[in-house]
């Protein structure tokens, strides 16, 4: 079958850029955070889940996770009673979706699992189209952000949801960053120069403001736990390693959704900051009649 035929082609071409030091190994980090993922966890990524989407259930429903990273948020998709189909990438980040699907999914889950690019045309288009299209904090790992993004529109059925989250545009800054995580995914010397600078850093950064606030200093952990489920320790390490490494700004975001048609029903941005902006489109059932 094609869609067999690229996913191979993928896992080579991902194990490549590996060894060249032109990707780093997500599935890897994922697999780590997974000795931490309980059913707290899991709730909270619904919680999440449920809010980003306006929704209370999925039941009846079709759900594509594009780059499915743990599978956290495809084993949401599934406790929220979608029908869930996801693909990575990355052949570790495969197994971790696997596995998560074993440990939390009932035998029997209506739930496919499998490995593919998004930069695959063919593949994508092999998938067919689904009322939610899912991937954040992705497409902007790909190599080719805005052609990823070309795909996945393709996805969403009509009346459908495609809901991203892209690195937010800091101009000069982003560019340092890229450099950075090339730099990490380099090698062992440059995977501990920037272990070794960058995490104390934060950590030092984080104590000194606790303590000038008079605030508790676990607390930010625990919070950052409460907001989809994740964990600031891992996310250290994918924000470090995160290469290949693409920004937008949000009305860059914004005009692409509109060119295609579709409608921009919730945005929640990071606030300048190094972060994610969350977008959620609708695609209209019928196109608008022209005058």
């Amino acid at each position: 079958m094609p869609s067999q035929m690229a996913t191979a082609d993928s896992v080579d071409t991902h194990a490549l850029e590996v060894t060249r030091g032109e990707r780093f190994e997500f599935g890897k980090n994922w697999s780590n955070f997974l000795s931490v993922v309980d059913e707290g966890r899991v709730e909270r990524a619904v919680a999440s889940l449920r809010t980003l989407l306006g929704v209370d259930s999925l039941s009846g429903m079709t759900f594509l996770d594009v780059g499915s990273g743990s599978g956290l948020f495809s084993l949401a998709a599934h406790r929220l009673g979608a029908r869930v189909r996801s693909f990575d990438f990355d052949r570790a980040s495969v197994n971790c979706t696997t596995e998560l699907r074993r440990r939390f999914a009932p035998p029997g889950a209506d739930w496919t699992i499998e490995r593919g690019s998004v930069l695959d045309r063919d593949y994508l288009a092999s998938l067919g189209q689904f009322d939610y299209v899912y991937s954040w904090g992705v497409l902007h790992h790909t190599g080719a952000m805005w052609d990823a993004l070309e795909n996945v529109v393709d996805r969403v059925a009509p009346g459908g949801t495609l809901a991203i989250a892209i690195y937010n545009d800091q101009g000069t800054w982003s560019k340092r960053w890229t450099a950075l995580k090339r730099f990490y995914c380099s090698g062992i010397f440059g995977k501990s120069v920037m272990c070794a600078t960058y995490i104390p850093a934060v950590v030092v950064r984080g104590l000194a403001a606790d303590l000038f606030w008079l605030r508790n200093p676990f607390k930010r952990y625990t919070e950052y736990r409460e907001y989809r489920g994740m964990s600031m320790v891992y996310d250290w390490f994918d924000w470090l390693g995160g290469y290949p490494f693409e920004v937008a700004k949000p009305e860059e975001i914004f005009h692409f959704g509109r060119r295609h048609g579709l409608e921009m029903v919730n945005l929640t941005t990071c606030g300048g900051s190094v972060g994610c902006n969350e977008f959620v489109f609708r695609r209209p059932r019928r196109l608008p009649e022209r005058g």
